[in-house]
């Protein structure tokens, strides 16, 4: 997995032994990203991505911007869990997934258009895209979660 980390863009890069069918569904229902998302339910349609906490409280709500299953999803990213984060500028996500030979595609995220909101991109840095990444990968190669708590700091 590689990072490159700026103030104003983002972008990790990580390898996942799945189909990119099955990378979609896990980035798109609720009920995969539950599982690797630091309890986080999330919900992405072509119109909108909907996040919420396991406590049912509202942590994102932003449009989808790009819809092209299953090659690339971008949407509108704002951290409505914490006040503070919720008073920045929407910044965007953008998820693209590549077949690679060997039954492995490349999963590129890039979080950018992050100049007005600088808390949040320190938030989710480093260890924050990291921590959920690497779930991901690990529950699609595996079928087990590897962060079984919720962490209100992130999502």
């Amino acid at each position: 997995m590689t990072t490159m980390t700026a103030q104003k863009t983002q972008v990790y890069q990580l390898f996942i032994r799945a189909t990119p069918e099955a990378i979609w569904d896990a980035i798109t229902t609720p009920e995969f990203t539950e599982k690797y998302f630091y309890g986080g339910r999330i919900e992405t349609t072509s119109e909108r991505r909907v996040s919420t906490g396991p406590d049912g409280a509202a942590w994102g709500d932003s449009p989808t911007l790009e819809w092209d299953p299953p090659r690339r999803l971008s949407h509108g990213w704002q951290s409505l869990y914490d006040p503070e984060l919720a008073e920045e500028a929407e910044s965007r996500v953008t998820w693209e997934i590549e077949p690679q030979d060997g039954g492995v595609c490349l999963l590129t995220v890039t979080h950018d258009q992050l100049e007005g909101a600088p808390k949040t991109a320190e938030s989710v840095s480093g260890t924050g895209w990291m921590m959920v990444l690497s779930g991901l990968k690990t529950l699609l190669e595996t079928g087990a979660p590897i962060v079984r708590a919720a962490d209100p700091d992130r999502g």
